[in-house]
């Protein structure tokens, strides 16, 4: 969660209000991307359960956070699938904003990697890890490993009843997981020509009136 490329960082940027906004990141991680917000003039509130030391972090999850709205834009980058209340955390983040206020996101559709996506995956993997598994392997493994965990067929729906839909994008995610072995512009490159499936997503919306 909160992981940070420049390519998102101008996604953000483009989308958030002219600064001085007050922007909420839900699941900052290590912070990078709520620092990078910061030094750009906006007054920035990032929260996760395992946020850093800083004035601008609070250690808490969303169902916790007390601070009072409204907040020019919220921020959620690869951190929604995990919350175990998606309603909840959507109502919560819908009453932080104002009308039309933008909900920025950047998720993982962890359901669309099909066979051909994962053999890929393991190609590139396999430079690094000799002990990559095999194909069959690998598809139970990830249906284990995402269980329980929301995916885009989930969260959209779930998003319209709040939002409504500025910007929507198909992905690259899973070089976030290969050691920079691969870069998100060549992941994307496969994705546009249409040999990988995108197993992410970007998404603003609008905060329905």
């Amino acid at each position: 969660m909160g992981h940070l490329t420049p390519d998102f960082l101008d996604f953000v940027e483009a989308w958030l209000p002219p600064p001085p906004a007050r922007v909420l990141e839900v699941g900052c991680g290590r912070g990078d991307l709520a620092r990078a917000i910061a030094e750009r003039g906006h007054e920035v509130v990032a929260i996760d359960p395992e946020a850093p030391e800083g004035d601008i972090f609070l250690a808490v999850p969303l169902e916790e956070l007390a601070a009072p709205g409204p907040f020019d834009a919220v921020i959620a980058n690869r951190s929604l699938h995990h919350v175990a209340d998606l309603s909840g955390a959507l109502d919560k983040i819908a009453s932080l904003l104002p009308p039309e206020g933008p909900l920025i996101l950047h998720e993982h559709a962890w359901e669309r990697l099909d066979s051909r996506t994962a053999r890929w995956f393991l190609e590139q993997r396999s430079a690094t890890d000799p002990k990559a598994p095999s194909l069959e392997q690998f598809m139970v493994d990830w249906e284990a490993e995402h269980t329980g965990l929301h995916s885009h067929a989930t969260m959209k729906p779930a998003l319209d009843l709040r939002f409504t839909e500025r910007f929507f994008a198909w992905t690259a995610y899973l070089h976030g997981e290969l050691d920079e072995t691969v870069s998100a512009e060549q992941e994307q490159v496969l994705i546009d020509i249409g040999s990988i499936q995108a197993t992410g997503f970007r998404y603003v919306g609008a905060r329905l009136l």
